[in-house]
């Protein structure tokens, strides 16, 4: 594909008003960022629960 032609379709593709728009795309990746911060602070919470139950489990078996 020349390059006139590669850029005409950028420009067709971004000059579309049926594609999401900024903002929409903006929202998106907010919800994402949000999932994703949610589910670190999860997934942290349970790996410090296991390590702590681990951690005793272990402290118990050897005597201390």
């Amino acid at each position: 594909m020349p390059k006139s032609a590669l850029k005409n379709t950028i420009l067709d593709f971004l000059a579309e008003e049926d594609a999401a728009t900024a903002v929409e795309y903006a929202v998106m990746l907010a919800l994402i960022i949000a999932v994703c911060i949610a589910s670190v602070g999860f997934l942290a919470d349970q790996t410090a629960a296991s390590f702590d139950n681990s951690g005793a489990a272990i402290a118990g078996a050897i005597g201390n």
